[in-house]
């Protein structure tokens, strides 16, 4: 029996067969392939402009679809065996787990609490642990939330572990009906739960207090080094505020502070530039083989989630080649039916799930753990051969001690259970975070995250898969992590519009898909399924296009659709689409209203906030301009915004973005008007047919319907109006729009 448990896998992926989705999904593709060939077989007599640009993105809407049945048809879930990593590795590897943030404004120091809390309190040897927390704004205001948060840490973290608590992020834990005190508990919990509650208010309180009044904040010991530091200049500041000198295995993990140094004349390169400090500081004070990332508002969901992973990078056979493990991204607090389409629950389904059923799904940016050693620029067939020597100094820089630990690594000497006292080696962390050191190395080119786009993940997670790595998905139940969803409209533009713009400077780079298949070790399929991330911003062009050809059509009397029996072939193939998509939905326990809003909000994202990114990157790209790093803003975990009236409601600013999605209504009206008081021309060609038709028709009338809340905004007041600047830029643009068609 011992030796039949020998041969045993630690993990195991099960492949999801979904049939009855693969027989619609093929049916779709016929229909597009139909739709193609019709286009191309009546194109001599009926070509027109309107005509070639509905075939080129029609092709584009082709090549995407194929994209995505490349991806879905293998979609997957990984089953780990905890048990199994407990009977034959007893001596569990180290794990250094890191948190970044970087406005305190955006994102309140009470949620980067309970993200620290909530990994600090792991169910994992705590003496294997070290939290290093980014803090990219040098606030003081996260150093103090930090430094008394450890106190708490203290009894929170023997609380949670003496009784086996699941949500271990305090404010959650305390805000479910199912966590309060009941007659039947002992004396002794109920005891510890009303001082745990007092104290984590008291916590809260006192956050609230210098987050409200920064002038509360203390101005000696600890906190003399803020002195007369701005956000975007200042040295490195790395304090360690908890450690586990002992070693001890049930105590509180190291917890170290880290603040970069920023000067003006010096690019920061983003959050890639914050992540290659955390791991150079985290190389040298405590050299995990092993590192998690999260965002400062991913809460551990799931207190065993370590082990899950150390199922996968441990397996004997398989782990050695995974340089990632991806936990999907769920939300805590995503307001009922998703209605601002950012829950992404279907994407994770049955994309996701996909990509990891071939080389592996992409690097989300948070939610993941990494070998050192991917990050550190070795492939994976180099872990079995001696590596001493062949490793640069100059690749690393010019700190010997650094340089020593990352030796040690690839050796695979950091597997040993070593003491090591982060305090000792301060002063040589603080060298190593300054931010001329990577002058002349390999760090942001082959070596940690990489520079050059906004959306560094994607490119990081290339070009370790780029060198022959695999990564894996972690599924196990309950959720791993738990985050805030984007609470609002505005929230969500921004962040469409970021991911949007540094995916197409990825799409376009040497680290692109196409590129690290081409030269590269990433597989042909693998390639193709990144394409459905990359070409975010690329799709909003097509997709705006074929927003505006009803537009042209209607005012102008011509057409883009086919007429008669060929309209059949577009009716049946939208048709079977959304009922596709909707018994999708339903499948995973959606409601018709949740797949509404994901559908609406699908066409307003990619035609607003994914077409300003897109625009946003080429300009980046031509050299005209360089993208801005906007932080989304995080709720705090003390409003109820899911509670409130309102909570669903869109609400507009003066961005740029909302000028597309009011132009792009706006035309639609205008067509509408136009076609119901019989304003249009008569056709100008025979090509043109009978002039506009039906399908025109129901084009512009179902664009409405999804900028409905737009529609509502022009005549909505305060935060849920559109801005009168953004109405009569859209105006304007509308009034060029037509001067140039000769209406």
């Amino acid at each position: 029996m011992a030796k039949k448990e020998e041969y045993l896998p630690l993990y195991e992926k099960v492949c999801l067969k979904r049939t009855y989705n693969r027989v619609l999904d093929s049916f779709i593709l016929l229909l597009l392939f139909l739709l193609l060939c019709y286009r191309l077989i009546s194109i001599k007599n009926t070509f027109t402009i309107p005509y070639f640009l509905a075939f080129l993105s029609e092709s584009w809407f082709t090549f995407t679809w194929i994209v995505i049945l490349n991806t879905k048809w293998n979609a997957s879930a990984t089953k780990t065996h905890l048990q199994l990593l407990l009977q034959r590795v007893p001596d569990l590897p180290a794990v250094d787990l890191f948190v970044t943030t970087a406005d305190p404004i955006l994102e309140p120091p009470i949620i980067t609490v309970n993200t620290v809390l909530s990994l600090l309190a792991l169910d994992y040897p705590a003496n294997k642990l070290a939290c290093y927390v980014s803090d990219d704004g040098c606030s003081p205001l996260n150093f103090y939330a930090l430094f008394e948060a450890s106190k708490f840490a203290m009894l929170w973290v023997p609380f949670c572990k003496k009784y086996n608590v699941q949500l271990r992020a305090p404010f959650r834990y305390f805000s479910e009906p199912a966590n309060t005190i009941s007659e039947g508990d002992s004396l002794q919990f109920k005891q510890q739960w009303l001082q745990m509650k007092d104290l984590y208010d008291n916590l809260s309180r006192k956050i609230e207090d210098v987050t409200r009044e920064p002038i509360l904040l203390p101005h000696d010991g600890e906190f003399t080094v803020f002195s007369n530091t701005h956000p975007r200049n200042h040295p490195s500041i790395i304090k360690v505020i908890l450690e586990n000198k002992e070693s001890v295995c049930d105590e509180v993990p190291h917890l170290i502070y880290i603040s970069r140094e920023k000067r003006p004349n010096h690019p920061h390169q983003y959050k890639a530039g914050a992540m290659n400090v955390l791991t150079r500081v985290s190389g040298l004070m405590s050299n995990a083989p092993f590192m998690l990332n999260v965002d400062c508002d991913m809460i551990v969901n799931n207190p065993k989630i370590v082990q899950h992973a150390m199922c996968i990078l441990m397996d004997p056979k398989k782990g050695k080649e995974v340089a990632f493990v991806q936990c999907f991204q769920q939300f805590f607090d995503g307001i009922k039916d998703d209605p601002f389409g950012n829950q992404w629950v279907s994407a994770f389904e049955y994309i996701i799930r996909g990509m990891a059923g071939l080389q592996g799904p992409f690097y989300a940016g948070t939610n993941t753990f990494h070998r050192r050693n991917a990050l550190y620029g070795l492939y994976p067939d180099e872990l079995e051969n001696e590596r001493k020597g062949k490793i640069s100094m100059q690749q690393f820089g010019s700190s010997e001690e650094f340089f020593k630990s990352a030796s040690d690594a690839v050796e695979g000497d950091a597997y040993c259970s070593k003491q090591i006292s982060p305090s000792n080696f301060t002063e040589e962390a603080i060298q190593i975070a300054d931010c001329a050191y990577e002058n002349g190395t390999s760090w942001g080119k082959q070596l940690g995250w990489i520079y050059g786009s906004i959306s560094e993940d994607v490119p990081s997670g290339l070009n370790m898969q780029r060198k022959g790595w695999r990564s894996e998905g972690c599924t196990p139940d309950p959720v791993p992590f738990t985050g805030c969803a984007p609470g609002g409209l505005i929230s969500t533009m921004v962040q469409q519009k970021r991911w949007a713009s540094g995916l197409t400077v990825v799409f376009f780079s040497k680290h692109s898909p196409v590129m690290c298949s081409l030269f590269g070790k990433v597989q042909f399929r693998s390639a193709l399924s990144y394409c459905w991330l990359t070409n975010w911003g690329l799709r909003s062009v097509f997709e705006v296009l074929y927003a505006v050809l009803p537009v042209y059509c209607i005012i102008t009397n011509t057409n883009f659709l086919p007429q008669g029996l060929g309209l059949w072939i577009h009716v049946s193939l939208a048709l079977i689409y959304y009922i596709h998509t909707l018994v999708e939905y339903l499948a995973i326990g959606l409601s018709i209203q949740h797949w509404w809003n994901n559908q609406r909000m699908s066409i307003i994202r990619t035609g607003t906030a994914s077409f300003i990114g897109f625009l946003s990157a080429m300009l980046k790209l031509s050299g005209l301009s360089d993208t801005v790093f906007e932080i989304t803003q995080k709720e705090e975990p003390t409003s109820s915004s899911n509670d409130e009236v309102d909570a669903g409601r869109f609400t507009f600013d003066k961005s740029p973005v909302f000028v597309v999605g009011t132009t792009i209504l706006m035309l639609q009206l205008t067509a509408l008007f136009i076609k119901f008081m019989g304003l249009q021309p008569p056709p100008r060609s025979s090509n043109s047919g009978n002039g506009s038709g039906l399908g025109e028709l129901i084009c512009s009338t179902y664009l409405v319907l999804c900028y409905w809340p737009y529609l509502k905004g022009l005549f909505a007041r305060g935060k849920y109006g559109i801005p009168l600047s953004t109405i009569f830029m859209s105006a304007g643009i509308v009034y060029f729009f037509l001067v140039c068609v000769n209406i």
